[in-house]
């Protein structure tokens, strides 16, 4: 997607650091205990003697215009965090919840997180003990090795999905999935795909969703093109692809994010119909 020219995005929101060592309780031992968070949801953290921390910031992202927003990846990422904070400032409140914006910290290399310290292979996740996102934006060049076509709607889905996160945490889907389970219709996938949903739901919006500093729209409309890129980055993160990708057989009963399938179809309903209903997961038994 394009920012739309006239745009312009505050800094600040966004904070940087990272590249040093982990904290108390890293190495394999943190990278464990973010793992076992992740796709359990079972925080090892205080057993494994710490498990992280408060990230170390060295900085914030500045303010970006829309150009800069549209060819530097962290004015993108603040951009789209701005765009989001917007959409679901509304968005939840109309539903009859109450929002928060969430923490959003781009590291390179290592960093250390409340769920565990993390490196860059760990990939975007979203931490819910300290209700931040974080990512090493150097993690899109790996969709392209996983089939995906790079391009910034790519990238901006997967840190709508981050996003969507966040959502899940603060209206109590976190709490409430069972996310120790594996397996294609387990709650672990239904927590995946109901963010891959939320992240299609922000995309349609986002061409009409007014930026309330700039009194512009955040994004031009969506190209066909552009849609394709942010399918074809659910799918190259889909549970059967990533196994096939890595050399063994594809196993349904091992999967914690849903099929390449599922996830270009629930971006796309998220995307064309546009209600927080559509995206309930947990409500269908057609994944």
């Amino acid at each position: 997607m394009t920012f739309q020219e006239g745009g312009s995005f505050g800094g600040g929101r966004v904070r940087k650091g990272g590249g040093g060592k982990v904290a108390a309780g890293g190495g394999a031992v943190g990278l464990l205990v973010l793992a076992v968070y992740l796709f359990t949801g079972v925080d090892l953290s205080g057993v494994a003697g710490g498990g992280g921390g408060e990230p170390q910031p060295s900085g914030t992202v500045g303010e970006c215009s829309a150009e800069q927003a549209n060819t530097d990846r962290e004015c993108r990422l603040s951009a789209t965090i701005d765009s989001l904070d917007t959409y679901w400032a509304a968005a939840i409140p109309a539903a009859g919840g109450e929002f928060s914006q969430p923490g959003v910290f781009a590291f390179t290399d290592t960093v250390a997180t409340a769920c565990g310290n993390a490196t860059k292979a760990t990939g975007p996740f979203y931490c819910p003990p300290d209700t931040t996102i974080y990512l090493d934006v150097t993690f899109f060049d790996q969709l392209t090795q996983l089939g995906a076509e790079d391009g910034p709607l790519a990238e901006q889905y997967v840190i709508a999905h981050e996003y969507g996160h966040h959502i899940q945490h603060i209206t109590g889907v976190m709490d409430q999935a069972d996310r120790q389970g594996t397996g294609a219709d387990s709650d672990s996938v239904r927590v995946e795909l109901q963010a891959d949903c939320y992240a299609g739901l922000w995309a349609g919006k986002a061409a009409t969703t007014v930026d309330p500093n700039t009194g512009v729209t955040y994004l031009e409309p969506i190209t066909q093109a552009q849609l394709q890129n942010a399918l074809g980055a659910a799918a190259a993160v889909g549970d059967d692809n990533i196994q096939e990708q890595s050399g063994g057989g594809v196993n349904p009963d091992s999967w914690t994010h849903g099929s390449s399938e599922q996830r270009e179809r629930w971006f796309t309903t998220g995307y064309e119909q546009g209600t927080l209903e559509a995206c309930d997961t947990f409500a269908t038994d057609q994944l």
